[in-house]
């Protein structure tokens, strides 16, 4: 299907590898020039030819600022599409055993990451006859997660960000959107559940099926299902929907 995306200018954070890449891959499929960003160098030297890429660290301004500059020079100063991807697991534990540097650590990633990009793609953005923004934030951004404070906080706070950036920005035509993730199938997802199932004294299968237990899609979620679904809010398809958080989890009622 032709997404009307020919020759849009897009930017993927941690668009090297895993959900990101599979971001990036998308778009490049319906036509559009992509530019990432990413902090494994390995996986920005391996990138798919016509996909271009920096090493920046999101949680960095000075990353950042430069990941900008790079981007400009690739896209030709132009910008339809920023999609925060970048984000980190965060620690696993309760809150009084969590280390304060790893709190931090989760928030200025997954949070103040989004921040840091967005206050340079508007510029751009405002200049594009399409423009979207679509920020990651997961099925812990409208659940409570136990054991998982950290990244719970980083994430709620990206919906509010997503819905105050989208009145903020709408006279300027710029939608701003939500992505949340359930249970993606990989090996991040796969390290967690480890974490958690040592942390209770269970074992791997048995911490599986009580995350997929409050789910009416017992299954994981495909990284190539996000992209479809940021696809579609970034084309001209979906010019009037901004605002939204848009849950792609199996319809999860809690997380465990």
């Amino acid at each position: 299907m032709d997404m009307g995306l020919q020759g849009h200018k897009v930017l993927v954070t941690a668009g090297a590898g895993g959900i990101g890449l599979e971001i990036a891959q998308a778009f490049t499929e319906e036509g559009a020039r992509v530019h990432v960003c990413d902090v494994d160098r390995a996986a920005l030297d391996a990138l798919p030819q016509g996909i271009t890429g920096t090493y920046a660290d999101v949680a960095s301004r000075d990353d950042v600022a430069r990941l900008f500059e790079e981007a400009a020079a690739a896209l030709g100063g132009e910008l339809d599409v920023l999609v925060n991807n970048a984000g980190i697991a965060g620690p696993t534990g309760r809150v009084e055993e969590i280390h304060p540097e790893d709190w931090d650590r989760c928030l200025d990633v997954c949070l103040t990451g989004q921040f840091n990009c967005v206050r340079f793609a508007v510029p751009l953005l405002r200049r594009s006859r399409n423009p979207s923004i679509v920020n990651l934030s997961s099925a812990a951004g409208r659940f409570a997660f136990p054991l998982r404070t950290p990244y719970a906080a980083a994430k709620w706070a990206v919906i509010g960000f997503t819905k105050s950036l989208s009145r903020e920005l709408g006279a300027d035509g710029i939608r701003v959107n939500a992505v949340l993730p359930g249970i993606v199938a990989g090996d991040r997802q796969r390290r967690v559940l480890e974490a958690k199932a040592q942390q209770r004294g269970l074992t791997f299968a048995q911490m599986e099926e009580a995350a997929f237990s409050a789910a009416s899609i017992k299954d994981y979620v495909t990284a190539r299902q996000l992209a479809d679904q940021i696809l579609f809010l970034a084309s001209p398809r979906g010019r009037t929907i901004s605002g939204q958080s848009l849950a792609v989890d199996g319809d999860l009622q809690m997380l465990t």
